[in-house]
C-alpha cells in the first residue's frame, strides 16, 4: 500500500505548490529587472539591498542565501515530482497511440512541460554562472565595475539575447501551462471556472514573457546603456 506521500495526488500537489513558489520567484525577479529602465543607481541599489535584507538580524548576504537554499529544495521536490508523474503516466499508459483531439493536445502539453524544463534547468545553471558567480563572461561583461554594467554589457551581444529569448519562449509555455495545472491541482478547476483559470494562465505567461524581455531588447537596441 502506497503512503500518502507516494500518491499521485499528493505528488501533484507537491509539484503545483512548488511550482507556484517559482512562480512568484519569477515575477519578484522580473521586478527587479525591470528596475533596469530606472537607472544604474535604481538597479544597484536593488541588488545591494537584497545583500542587506534582513540584517543586522541576518549577516550580509544572509536573506539571499536563505532565498537560494528554500528555491533550491522547490527545484529539487518539483523535478522529483515532474519523474514521479512521468514514470507512472508511462507505466500506466495502455496504448501509445489514442486517437482523438483531447490525447493529441495532452500528449503536445506534456512534451512541451518537459523538454521545456529540460530547457530551463540548462539555462538556469548557465544563468547563475553568468550573473551569480560570474564565471561566465560574454562580451565585455568582464570589464564591468557593477551589476547595472555588467546586464548592459551582456545584453549588447546579440547572441546572449537570442539565448535569454528561448529560455523565456521556455518558461512562458511552462508557466501557461503550469499556472493552469496548479489551479487545477488544487481544486479550483471546476467547469465553470476552466475559462478564467485559462486566462489566468495566459496573462501570467504573457506578463512574465515581456517583463523578462523588456530590458534584454531594449538594452540591444541602444534604449539602456
Amino acid at each position: 500500500m502506497k503512503k500518502a506521500k507516494d500518491t499521485s495526488v499528493a505528488t501533484k500537489i507537491a509539484m503545483a505548490i512548488s511550482g507556484i513558489i517559482f512562480v512568484l520567484f519569477v515575477l519578484m525577479h522580473m521586478y527587479g529587472n525591470l528596475k533596469m529602465f530606472a537607472g544604474a543607481e535604481a538597479f544597484n541599489g536593488y541588488a545591494e539591498h537584497l545583500r542587506e535584507l534582513g540584517e543586522p538580524y541576518l549577516p550580509h548576504s544572509g536573506a539571499l542565501w536563505i532565498l537560494r537554499i528554500a528555491l533550491f529544495v522547490a527545484l529539487l521536490v518539483h523535478l522529483d515530482a515532474a519523474f514521479r508523474l512521468w514514470s507512472r503516466a508511462r507505466k500506466a499508459r495502455a496504448t501509445r497511440y489514442q486517437a482523438g483531439r483531447t490525447a493529441l493536445a495532452q500528449t503536445y502539453a506534456s512534451r512541451t512541460m518537459r523538454w521545456g524544463g529540460v530547457i530551463l534547468l540548462a539555462f538556469i545553471v548557465f544563468h547563475i554562472l553568468q550573473f551569480t558567480t560570474m564565471t561566465v563572461q560574454l562580451g565585455d561583461a568582464a570589464k564591468a565595475a557593477d551589476p547595472y554594467t555588467r546586464v548592459v554589457y551582456s545584453f549588447q551581444e546579440w547572441y546572449v539575447w537570442l539565448i535569454y529569448l528561448i529560455a523565456m519562449l521556455a518558461l512562458t509555455m511552462h508557466i501557461r501551462h503550469g499556472v493552469w495545472s496548479a489551479l487545477a491541482t488544487l481544486g479550483t478547476n471546476k467547469k465553470r471556472r476552466q475559462m478564467a483559470i485559462n486566462t489566468v494562465a495566459i496573462i501570467v505567461a504573457a506578463v512574465v514573457f515581456i517583463g523578462f524581455m523588456a530590458p534584454p531588447t531594449a538594452i540591444l537596441f541602444g534604449l539602456i546603456s
